[in-house]
């Protein structure tokens, strides 16, 4: 668990793995874009699963290798319009993970909290009104604000808000370098997309997660 001598002020989530996951209705975005544009190819989750995290430019890179570089930005925004239109499909299967609403809520009463995602523009405030939890969040930053890796970003939040100590809560590898690069506290939760032996603590669930926090 947690260093008992840390006592942060605020907490910094990553999005996808860790407090949803979307990759299914995602995964029918790719698709349907494909199909509308004559190519013969399905996404398949296990494929995409495997690049969510990654920054915008490395994850098209590694899905549409196929596309030249110079309009893969242009087929990436159809990708975004039919993602916001795919989301609320029932069949779609997007999943909150258990705890997570509650928990906010319950965290928000302690600590400022925030969203931190390598999504483009807009798919926090998607997350944020499928769920109902902006009222808990005091601020959020997406990868497609500026483009630049997470951690500076995370320093962009905790310059704003002038936290003292902050920890970064998250579900891969990539995350923890990120928070370690950023000088923040990394926390895991081994439910979602990755793996790490990197970190101050690690959860199994939400429930867990937010439990220990209301309780230090």
């Amino acid at each position: 668990m947690v260093d008992n001598n840390m006592n942060p002020d605020s907490l910094i989530f990553d999005m996808d793995g860790t407090l949803w996951d979307a990759v299914d209705a995602y995964a029918q975005s790719w698709t349907e874009v494909f199909k509308a544009k004559g190519i013969p190819r399905v996404m398949k989750r296990e494929d995409l699963q495997k690049l969510m995290g990654q920054e915008v430019k490395d994850l098209l890179a590694a899905a549409i290798p196929e596309i030249p570089e110079n309009e893969r930005e242009y087929f990436y925004r159809d990708v975004l319009a039919q993602y916001d239109i795919e989301i609320p499909k029932p069949k779609n299967g997007v999943i909150i993970y258990p705890g997570v609403v509650e928990g906010l809520k319950e965290l928000s009463t302690k600590y400022k909290l925030f969203i931190l995602s390598n999504c483009d523009k807009g798919g926090i405030k998607l997350f944020l009104n499928y769920t109902g939890t902006e009222k808990y969040i005091t601020d959020y930053f997406e990868h497609g604000e500026n483009y630049m890796p997470k951690y500076h970003n995370m320093k962009l939040l905790i310059e704003k808000h002038s936290l003292q100590y902050p920890m970064y809560v998250g579900d891969t590898d990539s995350d923890s370098k990120q928070s370690q690069m950023a000088g923040v506290p990394f926390i895991f939760v081994n439910y979602g997309f990755g793996a790490t032996q990197n970190y101050a603590a690690e959860f199994d669930d939400f429930s867990e997660l937010c439990y220990y926090f209301m309780n230090i």
